[in-house]
């Protein structure tokens, strides 16, 4: 349990002398978010993640099967504005190769700004969102995360996706203590699994109970204050900033 809370405090008060500085908690705000959006995507716009591709792929597989409870066209927008997202974080990524400081801010600006317009879009529809309004809204949250994810892979930082979490809970599982292994990385595995928990936590109780459009504003929220702390470590030169 000290190591778990040890691990955990360092990911989120971080050195920033160590090799990926205070990327992680940027990283922990990154994934609250997709579990916000994803709250969003699946309770408001019906069935279908924006941030969770493995859950498309197989609401594809089913709709194909002939089941009515999920829609192949919003699966498959979600996907291609997705992927068309990650073309984009890629770019970012090589346009800024020599400082993940930079990276991550100009991709969590971009990524906040796209929150941004489905909120407003969210404000200038009445819900329930369908037809065109609800691709809209898929296609902005899916092209924002996707440039999520290329900007978080492309920074590399152990145990922190921001979305995927399955090999995450296999880690904790695997190289814990009934395995014979020495629990690496418990604290900072934990702490991703439960902030993609507490962000669809949130969003769910925000959508269903209060406003449906406010997970996203919450999301705006958090992305700005993401993207202001960015700001002051983009002028770093410690050695997190270089690429692993």
């Amino acid at each position: 349990m000290i190591t778990a809370l040890r691990d955990a405090w360092s990911t989120l008060v971080p050195d920033l002398r160590d090799r990926h500085g205070p990327l992680p908690p940027m990283l922990i705000a990154l994934t609250v978010v997709a579990g916000l959006v994803d709250a969003f995507s699946y309770l408001v716009l019906g069935r279908v993640f924006v941030a969770n591709m493995t859950g498309n792929v197989v609401f594809m597989a089913f709709s194909l099967a002939g089941s009515t409870d999920f829609s192949l066209a919003a699966s498959l927008v979600a996907l291609l504005a997705f992927v068309a997202g990650a073309v984009l974080g890629g770019r970012i990524g090589n346009r800024y190769p020599d400082h993940r400081g930079r990276l991550l801010l100009v991709a969590t600006t971009i990524e906040g700004a796209l929150v941004l317009v489905a909120y407003v879009c969210c404000l200038l529809f009445t819900s329930p969102f369908t037809g065109s309004v609800r691709y809209l809204l898929v296609a902005l949250l899916g092209l924002a995360m996707g440039a999520q994810n290329a900007a978080a892979r492309r920074l590399a930082v152990p145990d922190l996706t921001t979305t995927v979490l399955t090999l995450t809970i296999t880690g904790i599982a695997a190289d814990g203590r009934l395995a014979g292994g020495g629990d690496s990385r418990i604290g900072r595995r934990l702490l991703s699994a439960a902030s993609m928990f507490v962000g669809a936590l949130v969003g769910g109780l925000a959508a269903l109970h209060a406003s449906r459009s406010l997970p996203l504003l919450i999301a705006v929220a958090v992305l700005a204050v993401t993207a202001a702390a960015l700001t002051v470590q983009a002028r770093s030169t410690l050695p997190w900033t270089r690429p692993s």
